[in-house]
């Protein structure tokens, strides 16, 4: 076998020398090309225009494997993508023979790229061979030894990406650069979520040994291509992207999303939903972000030996250390363009941090919400950035953010349960702002057009909140028995509690029906636990068990059950005059509060609740009424007596507060979600038997597991709660 693979089908009267046939079947063939080769010049300026079967690419790709070990063509190409990306970011000329070459280079390169990291046979991705034969070629002087070309290819990509604005010129190539770095950063997919300093992954180790100043105007050019939500540029011109004297090709079509068995075909890279394809951009700047920002990396305690006092017990680790991932900081760092924070000392924000339009990213966010990643950034952005957080919790239009929110709960049955997870959370970090407790209760809505139970008129948003998040610890209670979102959904609850302003009547219904209902639940655990007791002694093991499981599920209820009387004392105590409906919902079941008047955990709480029972009760009993009593009339009294109403003798209990905290190895769980997401969004087939990252007979949506990655707090419910912090 020679140079080439196999006869190149000749095109017309071109030489065979000359053809995008002979070209490429050169490339994966034995014969190797100096880097200073006249053939990479043909390669990448030719437009390539052949139609290869799936079929025939994958053998391609493993004929380039074979030979890649030593005509090392894959680093050779991967050097003249970086040379063609700074004359792009030098010249603004998109029809240069610069900009076509990046395109071409950065297509191909990502298709074999792809299958040598599927099909990588060590942990350290030696069958890249990223690295140029010393005695074959001379070295150039820009790719250092000590570095290697990734991290020259890398940082070529990201500057390009930070530097070089988005335009109907510049869309496609900006495109293609997102898809490479996706398949770049693949390897994550091979190994485990927990990655160790001697864990090997080329371009994810590159791309965060990039600058501050690189990295800074990556995360911005991200997040802006994500505001902007660009389409494909649909007009005609925009197609043919070569300049006079070139014929489109490959090239030419809209992107990789209207890839279809092409010489190379990437339609891996085909948008899997159409609301992901509205803008490819965007879908794909998002989920490299999303994969930069959650990586995360221990650098093993041998690093920190230089700088440990073994002598000071204070300078001891005292957990795994992290290195500081720099995209993750930026993000956190993002400031408001149109706002900039003094701090304390009086000095501005120096100028090494990512500056936003958060008004544009807030109203993109809202208008993406449906979608899981859309969610998955909205968390990162609250939990990390505590700016943007600020910047949403001053909003009046907090409707813009949380309808979304609450009809993803809403529709939960056809949601992941990693989605319903992290709007809980998004949920509870939001509630623990009491400016943000009182202003979703001021905030009414006309109607709610999801809501099918009843029709909702001139509903509060906090009303909406509180009826959702009874409904989903009803569908979780039947459905997920999550204990962990049923905590989520309390916790907010209860932050919300002490603020509640004119809560509706079907919200206060519902509050009341969720006591009742945790009371049934728990009701029937402790019959099944009284009958179990009461078998002879002597059964096996497996009986014993099953009553310490039953043990501790009672007691995890009876918290459930001590966290709503606590939600509804909070409203009595501090709300009452404002909250009518609150006292009917109570008077009008009030024969479920009844059974655990006596209860030692509850009778405190209980009796706040029976004293404004007696209150309203006699009051109620002082009325002369002729006929029947209604709704209308009863609602009457007590509006009446609220303003009456003094609370003497009530007992004054802490309020409750629950705050959201990330566990120390928040990657065990993101790393893989990510990745999850990405892959049933971006389109990116993936070889099953070489993902190591996550269970491959998993669905794509992380059902399992969530609770050990990320859940509120250790205090009280079994152990497992939120953290409950003393009032401020």
């Amino acid at each position: 076998m020679g140079g080439v693979p196999s006869t190149p089908s000749f095109n017309g009267g071109a030489q065979p020398q000359d053809t995008a046939e002979y070209l490429i079947e050169a490339f994966i063939g034995e014969k190797s090309f100096p880097l200073a080769s006249d053939y990479w010049q043909k390669l990448l300026e030719l437009p390539l225009h052949l139609h290869w079967s799936s079929n025939r690419v994958q053998q391609a790709c493993l004929l380039f494997a074979q030979n890649n070990c030593h005509t090392r063509h894959l680093a050779k190409i991967l050097i003249h993508l970086s040379w063609c990306l700074q004359e792009c970011v030098s010249t603004s000329d998109v029809s240069s023979s610069a900009y076509v070459k990046a395109l071409n280079a950065v297509y191909i390169s990502s298709v074999f790229l792809k299958h040598l990291i599927e099909n990588a046979k060590t942990d350290n991705f030696e069958d890249l061979y990223m690295s140029l034969n010393e005695s074959e070629e001379e070295i150039p002087s820009n790719v250092s030894k000590v570095q290697g070309i990734e991290h020259l290819v890398v940082h070529s990509v990201l500057n390009y990406l930070g530097r070089v604005d988005v335009s109907s010129d510049t869309y496609l190539l900006h495109h293609e650069l997102l898809n490479f770095m996706l398949v770049a950063l693949s390897t994550q997919l091979l190994s485990g979520p927990s990655l160790g300093a001697d864990d090997i992954h080329p371009f994810f180790d590159a791309a965060m040994a990039q600058p501050t100043s690189l990295v800074n105007l990556v995360i911005r050019k991200l997040l802006l291509n994500y505001v902007a939500q660009l389409r494909f540029p649909l007009k005609a011109s925009s197609y043919y992207i070569f300049s006079e004297g070139y014929q489109p090709g490959v090239l030419q079509r809209v992107g990789s999303v209207a890839a279809n068995l092409v010489l190379l075909p990437l339609n891996f890279f085909a948008s899997s939903s159409n609301e992901a394809s509205k803008s490819p951009l965007a879908d794909s700047s998002l989920n490299i972000l999303l994969i930069l920002v959650h990586y995360r990396k221990c650098l093993g305690v041998d690093r920190l030996k230089d700088k440990i006092d073994y002598s000071s017990p204070d300078s001891l680790p005292k957990e795994e250390p992290f290195f500081e991932n720099p995209y993750c900081k930026a993000l956190e760092n993002a400031r408001d363009i149109e706002f900039d924070r003094v701090d304390l000392e009086g000095n501005a924000p120096s100028g090494l941090v990512v500056r936003l339009p958060f008004a544009s990213l807030f109203d993109t966010l809202g208008m993406c919400l449906a979608d899981e990643t859309s969610v998955l950034l909205l968390y990162s952005l609250v939990q990390g950035n505590s700016d943007f957080l600020e910047y949403v919790l001053v909003r009046t239009d907090l409707d813009t953010l949380l309808m979304p929110l609450l009809e993803t709960l809403y529709n939960a049955p056809r949601r992941t349960s990693n989605q319903i997870y992290m709007v809980l959370i998004i949920l509870l970090i939001l509630s623990q702002d009491s400016s943000f407790n009182a202003s979703i209760h001021k905030l009414v809505l006309p109607f709610v057009p999801w809501y099918q139970e009843r029709v909702l008129h001139q509903t509060s948003l906090g009303s909406l909140m509180v009826i959702i998040l009874t409904r989903t610890v009803k569908y979780n209670l039947s459905k997920l028995r999550d204990v962990y979102l049923h905590t989520n959904c309390l916790a907010t609850l209860a932050n919300m509690a002490p603020h509640v302003h004119r809560l509706s009547g079907y919200a206060s219904q519902r509050l009341v029906s969720l006591f009742d209902m945790l009371a049934r639940k728990y009701n029937k655990l402790a019959e099944i636990k009284n009958d179990k007791m009461h078998v002879p002694n002597g059964e096996s093991k497996e009986g014993d068990s099953l009553q310490e499981d039953m043990a501790a599920e009672l007691h995890i209820y009876t918290d459930f059950l001590r966290i709503v009387l606590e939600i509804l004392n909070a409203i009595l105590t501090y709300a009452l005059p404002r909250n009518p409906e609150v006292v009917y919902a109570i008077m009008h079941r009030q024969e479920v509060f009844q059974p655990f008047k006596s209860h030692p955990r509850f009778n405190e709480l209980l009796d706040n609740i029976f004293m404004v029972l007696d209150f309203f009760n006699s009051r109620m009993d002082a009325q002369k009424m002729d006929g029947e009593w209604s709704v209308e009339k009863v609602l009457q009294v007590i509006v009446v007596n609220c303003r009456s109403w003094r609370g003497d003798g009530i007992k004054m209990f802490t309020q409750l507060r629950f705050t959201y905290e990330q566990e120390s190895h928040p990657e065990e769980f993101f790393i893989p979600y990510v990745w999850q997401l990405v892959l049933s969004r971006s389109g990116l087939s993936f070889s099953p038997s070489s993902i190591n990252l996550f269970p491959v007979d998993a669905p794509l949506d992380v059902q399992d597991n969530v609770e050990e990655a990320e859940k509120p707090q250790k205090d009280e419910i079994n152990g497992n709660g939120p953290e409950i912090e003393a009032p401020v």
